[in-house]
């Protein structure tokens, strides 16, 4: 372990002893600092030191055909001044080898998504298609919120739909929640959080008519689908989602009390539906299956349908209704109830809304309702204004 002040020249001639895998030179000047020379002639520049636990660690500075002497000491001065305050210099480049890449962190979110979410498929998407492309080869530490922001405002004007932007904020967001949820090295705050979200009215207004409705049945009953005709009048009738009608069973649906019990929604609760006469009679109508105990299944596979894509935007477009979507019928199903007079709240309950805000977007359609109900107290005040006496002057 010979030692000896190190400088250039020293370095330069500085040769490994005879029958040695290794001679380590040891400078006098700055402690620890290492010159490393093996047979072949490689020789590697190093800080050699006790960390806060007594344990004997190196930090390797570099290889001497890369680096100058000077640069080899600078460094080394700086790392022995780190050591002398505590730190550990060692420690803290394994730690910063450490941090994975956003690419490690998303396959782990999709992974936890996977086992609470009911599709954890729109996840996927969003991670494979959009986040993934941009920042999945970045270590964590190196995705800040400037950049975050910027990206962001980039989806907007590249043409991308504001909802789907905000999605994928949405996902962004999530992972390094839950990177920091999973103390994920080299993730100390939330680049995501805390980022403007612009306001956007992302609320679809599309509703049919009666005859609408009813043109759009017909082309229903057309379809090569035998069930979507029944699947298309339910949600019109109950203002069900697509999912929960699919995955309804029979023992689900009680005739005597006039109720669909769903056990699962979109909000997490379940709930209880009220069927119509109506709807009682489309659902009393449908075929069973041996050992089917689903309401509307493929007769094919005796399954619930996974897509009724096809068939749908045939029938919708064979009576001119290209840009209704299948929710758009739950919007309707909410139109027909408000305009029969309904109050807003009884539609929520029957929609399975978790707050009024929901269920306040279709506040407009009451308008004839509420119209009636003011002339009537108007009305009412104009019979008493005619009745009462006028005051002596």
């Amino acid at each position: 372990m010979p030692r000896l002040k190190l400088d250039a020249t020293a370095c330069l001639t500085a040769m490994c002893e005879p029958g040695k895998k290794r001679t380590d030179f040891y400078d006098t000047n700055v402690t620890g600092f290492v010159l490393e020379v093996r047979p072949s002639g490689a020789k590697t520049y190093a800080l050699r030191y006790q960390d806060q636990y007594g344990r004997q660690s190196q930090r390797k500075i570099g290889n001497y055909a890369d680096i100058t002497f000077a640069q080899a000491q600078k460094l080394a001065k700086r790392l022995r001044a780190e050591v002398v305050m505590g730190g550990d210099p060692a420690a803290a480049k394994a730690e910063k080898k450490a941090v994975p890449t956003y690419s490690d962190l998303a396959d782990d979110h999709l992974n936890f998504a996977k086992t609470y979410q009911k599709r954890p498929g729109n996840t996927e998407a969003m991670l494979r298609v959009h986040i993934k492309p941009r920042w999945g080869s970045k270590r964590l530490d190196e995705i800040k919120t400037p950049d975050v922001a910027k990206w962001l405002a980039e989806l907007r004007e590249g043409g991308l739909a504001p909802s789907t932007v905000e999605k994928i904020r949405i996902t962004f967001n999530r992972s390094f929640e839950l990177a920091i949820k999973w103390q994920t090295p080299g993730v100390k705050a939330n680049p995501v959080r805390g980022i403007p979200r612009p306001k956007f009215n992302n609320a679809r207004e599309h509703f049919v008519t009666s005859d609408q409705a009813a043109a759009l049945l017909a082309a229903c009953k057309a379809s090569i689908n035998p069930r979507l005709a029944d699947i298309v009048g339910l949600l019109l009738l109950t203002g069900a989602r697509k999912n929960e009608l699919l995955q309804a069973k029979w023992e689900h649906v009680s005739f005597e009390r006039k109720v669909w019990h769903i056990p699962m929604s979109k909000t997490g609760k379940a709930r209880h539906v009220p069927l119509s006469q109506p709807a009682l009679d489309i659902i009393a109508a449908l075929p069973k299956f041996d050992k089917c105990p689903w309401l509307l299944p493929n007769p094919k596979t005796k399954k619930p349908y996974t897509d009724i894509k096809h068939p749908w935007e045939t029938a919708r477009e064979a009576v001119g209704l290209d840009h209704l979507h299948l929710h758009d019928l739950r919007h309707s199903a909410a139109s027909f109830m408000i305009n029969a007079g309904i109050d807003l709240f009884a539609v929520g309950r029957i929609l399975g809304h978790a707050d009024h805000q929901s269920t306040m977007r279709y506040s407009h359609l009451a308008n004839d309702t509420l119209m009636q109900a003011v002339e009537a107290g108007a009305a009412k005040m104009a019979a008493n204004w005619a009745t009462t006496p006028a005051i002596p002057a």
